[in-house]
């Protein structure tokens, strides 16, 4: 996969590593819209290739009563509106068979969520789509056996895959990153590091995940100095209001610094 297949990528001559970024869920157009244009405004301004990110809908849920979204079809719609406003791509998770041709329709990565990244038939849907394919690894997957996952896309006719790293299962309630499986999973796709799932605190007696977004900065500087090839960030204006994983999301307001810093390492990165 080159960042050339993603349709409306800009900056791809930057030498930057690239970006997915948005809100867990589509909430709604207002602030689908208002995430998007601060977002693009920022990595605009740092030439950093950009992917907006927002769920259409949320099937993996703790209990029956969390959020699962607004409609699949409106929260599509609005994921459309963003990419014809802003002049960007765009990627929402699939959870089914059926998910993958109503979502290509509208987004242009596909994204296969962690649990499901074992299921064959799901990825030969997604990847008779013809769109670019954005694997995350399971938490409970070694770094190795992502290959096997990368070679089902291919094997389907459809080599515009990646690998997303989101972190490994540390006990029961906790993730942690193993930066080892960076130079590993990059032998197989370009590989990303979803840096603010990496901090969650899975909760099952409550039923409500937790999270460290106070590391945020300190997983993405690791990531940087390890040569991810991209960084996957949920963000929100107000994550204690949001209606999934306000946790472990960055607050909008301190993106644009995080970014800043995030650049000026990979510049000394790419020096040495």
């Amino acid at each position: 996969m080159n960042l050339q297949d993603i349709p409306k990528i800009k900056h791809t001559n930057a030498n930057n590593f690239f970006l997915l970024c948005g809100p867990c869920a589509i909430e709604g157009e207002d602030m689908a819209l208002r995430i998007a244009e601060k977002v693009v405004s920022i990595t605009n301004k740092l030439e950093i290739p950009y992917v907006f990110k927002g769920s259409f809908k949320k099937a993996n849920r703790s209990r029956v009563d969390s959020f699962t979204g607004i409609g699949d079809e409106k929260a599509l719609k609005i994921l459309k509106k963003v990419s014809e406003t802003f002049d960007v791509p765009t990627v929402t998770d699939i959870h089914e068979i059926s998910d993958a041709h109503l979502a290509a329709q509208f987004v242009d990565v596909l994204q296969i969520p962690a649990f499901l990244v074992r299921q064959t038939d799901l990825l030969v849907a997604a990847a008779e789509t013809n769109k670019v394919i954005n694997l995350k690894k399971g938490q409970f997957m070694s770094p190795e056996s992502m290959k096997h996952a990368v070679q089902k896309i291919h094997d389907s006719g459809n080599n515009k895959a990646w690998i997303t790293d989101r972190g490994t299962m540390f006990g029961y309630q906790d993730m942690i990153v193993d930066f080892r499986g960076i130079p590993t999973m990059r032998q197989y796709a370009p590989t990303v590091l979803d840096v603010t799932h990496s901090l969650q605190q899975p909760n099952q007696i409550a039923g409500v995940t937790g999270g460290r977004p106070d590391m945020i900065e300190t997983i993405a500087r690791a990531g940087i100095v390890n040569n991810v090839d991209g960084l996957f960030i949920e963000t929100h204006f107000d994550p204690a209001n949001a209606k999934s994983d306000g946790a472990n999301m960055l607050h909008l307001d301190n993106l644009e610094k995080l970014l800043t810093n995030l650049v000026a390492i990979r510049k000394t990165v790419n020096s040495l």
